[in-house]
């Protein structure tokens, strides 16, 4: 680790607690917001974030074969609409100097989520792609 966080800038380290914890309020399944949380990670990255939320899906009892296949889901018939659309948006948000979020990803996140669970869905997102950021500045590793 490069700088200690919570100890450097503790009003950032706190900042960041309090946007964290906005994504545990949410009535999104667990198990969905674990598998937006590594997908991004993956994008990202992020190993750290990915020990973490690869850890948290199977302590959900998401399964292994999920797990494994999750950065390949556009491929896989494992996944419901409903995480294929969570998936897709996370992609898009992650990448979004890259692509955007078009009309039809609108139109398909709609109709898998009213708009609080896709304000929270956008929020979790952003969330992770922070942490995602924070940790490869201060390039935090997982644990050994």
């Amino acid at each position: 680790m490069r700088i200690d966080f919570k100890n450097a800038a503790s009003e950032a380290g706190e900042a960041m607690a309090v946007f964290s914890r906005y994504s545990h309020t949410t009535r999104l399944d667990k198990k969905l917001t674990e598998l937006v949380k590594i997908r991004a990670s993956q994008i990202n990255h992020c190993a750290h974030c990915l020990d973490m939320h690869t850890a948290e899906a199977r302590r959900l009892g998401e399964s292994e074969r999920r797990l494994h296949v999750v950065a390949a889901w556009k491929e896989s018939g494992m996944f419901t609409d409903r995480e294929r659309a969570a998936l897709r948006l996370t992609e898009a948000l992650t990448r979004v100097s890259e692509i955007g979020v078009p009309n039809d990803l609108y139109e398909e996140i709609r109709a898998n989520f009213d708009e609080k669970d896709y304000i929270d869905l956008v929020m979790l997102i952003n969330i992770i792609n922070c942490w995602n950021r924070i940790t490869a500045a201060l390039a935090i590793e997982p644990p050994k």
